[in-house]
């Protein structure tokens, strides 16, 4: 008769514990009298030690065959620049000479255009507004010297420009274009202005992880039944396979968030690194110091997000701090005073629990909450006294590039995870089992190794449209 295969040791919690060959215990003392009281299932005292929630809830995964991820973002429609100025403005209450001056990429304050070739032509028409709160005039582009960043205006007010003889500094005068003029039997509009979109990309990086357990200690069987984050069931020596499992998919969440290219040319052979959210967030979104305690300083988001894409529905993935700060804010709006304001309905019973939170509010857009475990864990961002994130504001919903591979427009979500599969190598969450026990046999080592690999990076597309709360 041959040696039946199975039943075999289960490398999977099994549903009951299953009294077989494969579960009998040798190491057994008879002279002891009495046997100790063992709980067969962990404590589970710190609860669900996982952080990963985030990308579950915001982003969807696809794949990708390239090392490189490339895709372009639509510019603004409209042209502005809010650093025009002149040493010295021209006493004439014409052909003054305006010099562009915004020569910095686009910080998170400023909605202007970079320097370079200025995209404003003559004959268009442009609204002057002083930054001090002197006043405005409408003018007429006269001609532009594209070498020198700088046009020719002729002011249509009697007066000239309001601040006209005071002299001008370098940044005193925000110019947009409204439109054009042209005299009858004129040439057209010279030159054309080219649709300005910006090319971004991100590269995947190899992520990798192993769980070992010699031959021996597989022959030593102690029951275990694991808590539900774990998926439930009874394991023996494969507990710490899936605690493994469980941090290496923590992991590969929190290098979407926390990942950096590598920008030190000297350890370039070492690393290339990845644009995480709060890298690319923090470079080319929005960001608040702190976290809004007040309605002005709500206003001052709203009013930021109506600059940007104006998104009508965000989600704030919040520490506990700026949780309860969005909350009692809320209920400051109640005055809970006669003849008062009061905002919703609160049917409490005298045996009932009051609610003391919100999960969301409309103010201009639809801002909805959830407490982030990532920012509350005190073994990852939690606690923290330099780099603390209270928040991240996402928003909700899709939006249109044109991806630079495929060579059309596509729809994709605000956040997304690439990952390397081509010619059947999926390399999502790959595993796989080396050695010569546990049923494997790639060696002579005696030992089961699993090994866990994958390969990803995250796209965040439209970081003007988030913002970012730190301290």
């Amino acid at each position: 008769m041959a040696l039946q295969a199975i039943p075999g040791y289960d490398l999977q919690p099994s549903a009951k514990q299953v009294v077989s060959t494969t579960n009998y215990i040798t190491d057994f003392n008879f002279l002891n009298q009495y046997l100790p009281d063992i709980y067969d299932q962990d404590f589970a005292r710190y609860g669900n030690r996982s952080v990963s929630s985030f990308l579950r809830m915001v982003s969807a995964e696809l794949p990708s065959d390239s090392d490189l991820i490339k895709w372009s973002e639509e510019g603004r429609l409209h042209i502005k620049y809010e650093q025009v100025g002149t040493a010295a403005v021209a006493t004439a209450a014409n052909s003054i000479i305006l010099q562009v001056n915004d020569t910095l990429t686009p910080n998170r304050a400023n909605i202007g255009l970079t320097a370079g070739t200025i995209a404003i032509r003559a004959k268009q028409t442009v609204m002057l507004s002083f930054n001090n709160g002197a006043g405005y005039n409408k003018a007429i582009v006269e001609s532009v010297d594209l070498a020198q960043n700088r046009f020719t205006v002729a002011v249509y007010e009697q007066g000239g420009l309001v601040a006209n003889g005071t002299g001008l500094g370098s940044s005193d005068i925000t110019v947009f274009i409204y439109g054009s003029e042209f005299a009858k039997g004129t040439d057209g509009m010279e030159g054309s202005l080219e649709a300005d979109s910006n090319i971004f990309d991100n590269s995947p990086i190899i992520m990798k992880e192993n769980y070992q357990v010699s031959g021996s200690d597989m022959a030593q069987v102690g029951w275990v039944e694991l808590p539900p984050e774990m998926g439930g069931g009874y394991l023996w020596y494969l507990k710490s396979q899936h605690e493994t499992r469980l941090r290496f998919e923590d992991y590969m969440e929190t290098t979407a968030i926390e990942a950096v290219p590598m920008e030190n040319s000297s350890n370039t052979a070492i690393a290339k690194g990845s644009e995480g959210v709060f890298y690319t967030v923090g470079t080319r979104g929005n960001l608040f110091q702190g976290y809004p305690e007040t309605l002005s300083e709500w206003d001052t988001i709203v009013g930021r997000l109506d600059k940007q894409g104006s998104i009508e529905e965000n989600v704030i993935f919040n520490n506990r701090e700026m949780s309860f700060s969005i909350n009692d804010f809320l209920a400051a709006q109640n005055s809970n005073g006669p003849g008062g304001t009061s905002y919703g309905m609160f049917p409490n019973g005298e045996q009932m629990a009051i609610n003391l939170g919100f999960e969301g509010f409309r103010r201009g857009y639809d801002f909805y909450k959830t407490d982030w475990k990532y920012l509350n864990d005190p073994t990852m961002r939690g606690g923290l006294k330099s780099g603390k994130v209270n928040g991240l504001l996402v928003p909700a919903g899709t939006t249109n590039v044109y991806d630079e591979v495929m060579g059309s427009t596509v729809k994709r979500p605000f956040l997304h995870v690439r990952y390397r599969m081509v010619n059947g190598e999926d390399r999502k969450y790959k595993t796989w089992a080396t050695g010569s026990a546990g049923g494997a046999a790639t060696n002579n080592t005696d030992e089961l190794r699993v090994n866990m690999l994958t390969e990803r990076c995250i796209c965040t597309l439209g970081p003007n449209n988030f913002m970012l709360f730190e301290d």
